[in-house]
């Protein structure tokens, strides 16, 4: 009994402790009321996607259906500006769709939860999410008013990682895909509680399988910092130098570089490209794809732009 007692109080006294790192690095870089990145919304054809910045780098996603104004939210770190940004645009929250369980995408849940007025469904794929009131695995599906969502399970970043895939009622029109640490533009998350054959499985079997036109939404403004990266594994690369030069002025007006697009990430993000020649020559030659996963991600643990 002591030891389980014990275990939670050093789990409540982590919580408090990652909080109070995460505001203070946004003090330091954007002040107490600042954003990282402007609010934007973009428009797919058949549904709408918000983007809330939050924390010093962190997305936070509102997906609304145009036609019945339900909303699901991704990863609400900060809740009050989501139910702000809800009651403004005049929605109907619904569901809570959280990648995985790390402080920054899914410390808002129980906050939003008690702030909100009404019952909402928090969907992830582990234990340690709070608030959590829907577990699911690979290919669970639900919905959000007309619009589809399937679960692709992506374990490596942590064991419990969820990417969404949403598309409209009759999937003719470009999706969308919500990956949270899984996959960023130009790059891809550490690999904290899993192995380069699971990132492989993720980015390269299941993400990879997924419509080229698929709107790409991650977790963090960490564009210019991964491209930096693409450009040093493939140098050659006239796109890779293109979409840093677009990010600069994207972010010279604190605009943000997400969304990208499947098809876009397989021609410069370098983990997306471990089964290409340039990469492996990278590596040292190496041609087992899983192998070369590995290599570049430690490569990139210590890699400064």
């Amino acid at each position: 009994m002591f030891s389980s007692v014990w275990k939670s109080v050093a789990s409540g006294i982590e919580t408090q402790l990652t909080s109070y790192y995460f505001r203070v690095q946004k003090l330091r870089t954007v002040g107490f009321r600042g954003m990282h990145s402007t609010v934007e919304d973009v428009k797919l054809n058949g549904f709408d996607v918000k983007i809330l910045p939050a924390l010093q780098d962190n997305y936070m996603y509102l997906i609304v259906d145009p036609k019945t104004r339900e909303a699901a939210v991704v990863d609400p770190v900060d809740p009050e500006l989501v139910i702000k940004t809800v009651q403004e645009e005049s929605l109907t929250l619904k569901k809570v769709l959280t990648t995985h369980h790390h402080w920054d995408h899914a410390g808002g849940n129980e906050k939003l939860v008690k702030l909100f007025t009404g019952k909402l469904d928090v969907y992830g794929g582990d234990d340690r999410i709070g608030a959590m009131n829907h577990k699911v695995r690979q290919d669970d599906t639900f919905n959000i008013g007309e619009l589809n969502v399937r679960c692709l399970s992506t374990p490596c970043h942590t064991s419990g990682h969820i990417c969404y895939h949403v598309t409209t009622a009759n999937g003719s029109a470009e999706g969308a895909v919500f990956t949270g640490d899984t996959l960023f533009q130009g790059g891809c998350g550490r690999f904290f509680e899993g192995t380069p054959e699971e990132m492989y499985e993720a980015l390269c079997t299941k993400l990879s399988a997924l419509p080229d036109v698929t709107k790409v939404f991650c977790g963090h403004e960490y564009t210019l910092q991964n491209m930096s990266f693409a450009r040093h594994v493939e140098p050659d690369s006239k796109i890779i130098q293109d979409r840093i030069e677009w990010a600069k002025l994207r972010r010279a007006s604190k605009d943000p570089t997400v969304p990208s697009t499947i098809g876009e990430e397989k021609t410069w993000n370098p983990f997306m490209r471990v089964n290409e020649t340039t990469v492996q020559k990278h590596a040292g030659g190496e041609t087992n794809p899983i192998v070369t996963m590995g290599m570049l991600r430690k490569e990139k643990d210590n890699f400064k732009a």
